[in-house]
């Protein structure tokens, strides 16, 4: 096993957290309305990627559950392990989504839910231009994060210092859509994760579209 300094940061903060962040986030209302406003667009028996798959719950619990196929591709093998006991039904891939080969309009849904946190932002933009190309023309994707002017700041995150990139909200909706993306709605909600050492986070949820041109 690698060193912990050669690991990416988001593997050994989420193998460090483990259950605790589900306990944490599964209940947020704007995530579990999102994954509601996909499986109502899903084709039946649709092929879907959960990227950043965490625990398997509640994204890829609540898709296969639907009658949904879903590969999630996590970081953290702690996380995929979680996972692959939480929800035998999902295929759990220990990889790191920046450098796993995507087939080009192999998914009819993507999932991005707070994994692009710990990517600087030339690598969120071109994960997210990977992603669009791996829909099918007509596919959907939900996308989460925290909107906020940050680059590589030092922040707290359940109790544990990381670091963070993200984009004002204009910014992360300018990403999508340079991408190739349609944003069809968008939420910004605050959550107070469950956790005694988390406060008040300013949420962004994106409802989008590949088009089909």
């Amino acid at each position: 096993m690698p060193h912990e300094d050669q690991r990416p940061p988001a593997a050994v903060l989420f193998d460090a957290l483990g259950a605790d962040y589900e306990k944490a986030f599964a209940h947020a209302p704007a995530h579990l309305a999102a994954l509601e406003w996909l499986a109502e667009r899903l084709p039946p028996a649709a092929r879907v990627l959960d990227v950043g798959s965490g625990t398997g719950r509640p994204t890829a619990a609540a898709l296969v559950a639907a009658g949904h196929s879903v590969l999630g591709v996590d970081v953290s093998p702690v996380m995929v392990e979680l996972a692959g006991r939480q929800v035998p039904e999902a295929e759990f891939r220990h990889a790191d989504i920046r450098e796993l080969p995507l087939e080009a309009g192999s998914f009819d849904g993507v999932c991005v839910f707070f994994s692009l946190l710990q990517m600087s932002r030339a690598e969120q933009s071109a994960l997210l231009r990977r992603l669009a190309g791996a829909l099918r023309p007509g596919g959907h994707l939900v996308l989460a994060t925290v909107a906020a002017d940050v680059e590589d700041v030092e922040v707290v995150f359940i109790g544990r210092p990381v670091r963070a990139t993200s984009f004002a909200q204009e910014g992360v909706v300018a990403m999508v859509e340079e991408a190739g993306l349609t944003v069809l709605a968008r939420q910004h909600p605050t959550f107070t994760p469950d956790h005694p050492d988390a406060g008040p986070e300013p949420h962004l949820f994106l409802h989008c579209r590949r088009d089909a041109s």
